[in-house]
């Protein structure tokens, strides 16, 4: 039986209130007690960690401003275009709420891929935070299916032939593909059965699932702590503590960082808002001008595109060609030789190395290159999934690597940011070089770097002498 916490007959009415609820739903001040007034994180966090709490923003306006497009959104492919210009044009507010909804997507990805970045800068996936960025990831993956899934609602130009395109990769995969993609498709062609099926996995499906893994996430993070830019654990074995057992290197997360969370809210809701009244389309990146036209099957668009958040891995799956096939088979060569020469294995684990290498330089050659296209989009994605095992750096932060592991980061960032401009534009947009279009080379060459960058880690990220790593963290206050 509960006992109940007695107050001072002289106390406010504010206490009072707050101790009634307190003896009548102890686990809710528990829980807050536990994530936000006792727990301790780094006292040295800076900018780069508002990003998460953004992302937990946008999530609830993505939520709200859901629930009211639903109010008003017909999920049939005769009446979705045009309940679309209803909640702009009739329902009151509607402008509002579509455009917080549509900026709210690529706001999503903009704080997302900012969050990631700052996990790879300062070590955040290394032990023992795999778990936290595992769900991170998984987050991303449900991200993205999530914000597919909604771009074909407004069953725009746009929608219906950037879904056509996606939907048909999947009939690339061997035996199962034409019956993967009907299923996906729920018909022989995009139509009114696949909005349904969006529609179904867009608003309940999927957000259930982003919910979980947010509060999955939340809750490893919070069971071993925040790491922080020096990458020190403020709460190890060894780390100094308080007479009360806190960290002398941590501070309550409430009310020292939900204020510095709140200055980050104010600053990326004036940034928010002036998109959407000034600039929602973004210059067709949020919104592509096609998508104002109503879906039409017999009137393909002259270039067909996905939003900007997926370009990237949408040029790496239009890079793979049967020449890029022949490239990867290279690399798979040369892996698997330095495997075998220089790897210090047992003679069965080389021979392994070299019966894999064969098998899969056969699968490569027999099957089509547009496979291997999705195989490496999906790839790009889930290889981050092994991210905490590939680096096998000493230090954690990039603040105590060696120097030139930043240029490293920068020309990954480079890369990945190229590949993203590439993916908008049309196929020929670089012109051609010695016959052969230089923008397809360039993902192409962008495309082996991004995964040679996780691939080549274990490697590379050991060589250099590191910084010394201080005992305590550094910081000034300010």
């Amino acid at each position: 039986m509960a006992v109940f916490k007695e107050i001072s007959p002289n106390a406010s009415a504010g206490a009072k209130l707050t101790n009634w609820f307190e003896n009548r739903f102890p686990t809710a001040f528990d829980a807050y007690r536990v994530h936000m007034s006792e727990y301790y994180a780094p006292k040295n966090f800076n900018f780069w960690y508002i990003f998460g709490s953004l992302a937990l923003l946008v999530l609830v306006i993505q939520i709200v401003t859901g629930i009211f497009l639903v109010m008003h959104y017909k999920p049939d492919a005769a009446l979705a275009f045009g309940s679309v210009e209803y909640i702009m044009r009739d329902v009151p507010w509607g402008w509002l709420i579509r455009y917080m909804h549509s900026t709210g997507a690529s706001a999503f990805f903009i704080v997302v891929y900012l969050h990631m970045f700052r996990g790879l800068l300062y070590g955040s996936y290394r032990k023992p935070r795999e778990l936290v960025w595992i769900f991170g990831c998984a987050i991303f993956l449900a991200l993205m299916a999530e914000a597919f899934m909604g771009y074909l609602l407004p069953w725009g130009q746009m929608s219906y032939w950037g879904a056509q395109v996606i939907v048909n990769l999947f009939s690339a995969i061997p035996f199962v593909g034409p019956d993967l993609a009907l299923l996906i498709r729920g018909d022989y062609v995009v139509g009114d059965a696949t909005l349904n099926r969006f529609f179904s996995f867009h608003v309940i499906a999927v957000p259930l699932v982003l919910l979980g893994l947010v509060v999955a996430h939340l809750l490893a993070l919070h069971d071993v702590g925040s790491n922080n830019p020096d990458g020190i654990e403020i709460k190890g074995p060894n780390a100094p503590r308080d007479e009360k057992g806190h960290p002398l290197d941590g501070i309550p997360f409430h009310p020292y960082y939900t204020v510095h969370d709140i200055l980050g809210v104010c600053l990326f809701l004036m940034a928010f808002s002036a998109v959407i009244f000034f600039a929602p389309e973004a210059g067709g990146y949020f919104l592509e001008y096609n998508n104002f036209i109503p879906a039409n099957p017999f009137q393909t668009p002259a270039h067909i595109a996905p939003v900007w958040y997926f370009t990237p891995f949408y040029s790496m799956l239009r890079a793979v060609t049967t020449e890029m096939v022949y490239a990867l088979i290279a690399c798979i060569v040369a892996a698997a030789g330095f495997g075998v020469i220089k790897g210090k294995l047992p003679s069965i684990f080389k021979g392994v190395i070299v019966v894999a290498a064969a098998v899969a330089i056969v699968l490569m050659l027999n099957i089509d290159a547009k496979f291997w296209g999705v195989v490496v989009m999906g790839g790009a994605v889930v290889i981050l999934f092994f991210l905490p095992w590939l680096d096998q750096s000493p230090v954690k932060s990039i603040r105590y690597r060696p120097s030139w592991h930043k240029y490293m980061f920068g020309v990954f960032v480079f890369m990945f940011m190229v590949l993203g401009y590439l993916g908008i534009q049309p196929p020929g947009a670089w012109g051609a070089w010695a016959g052969q279009d230089l923008a397809q080379r360039v993902s192409q060459v962008f495309t082996l770097g991004y995964f040679g960058f996780f691939l080549l880690m274990p490697w590379w990220s050991r060589l250099g002498e590191p910084k010394p790593v201080p005992d305590r963290v550094n910081f000034a206050a300010h």
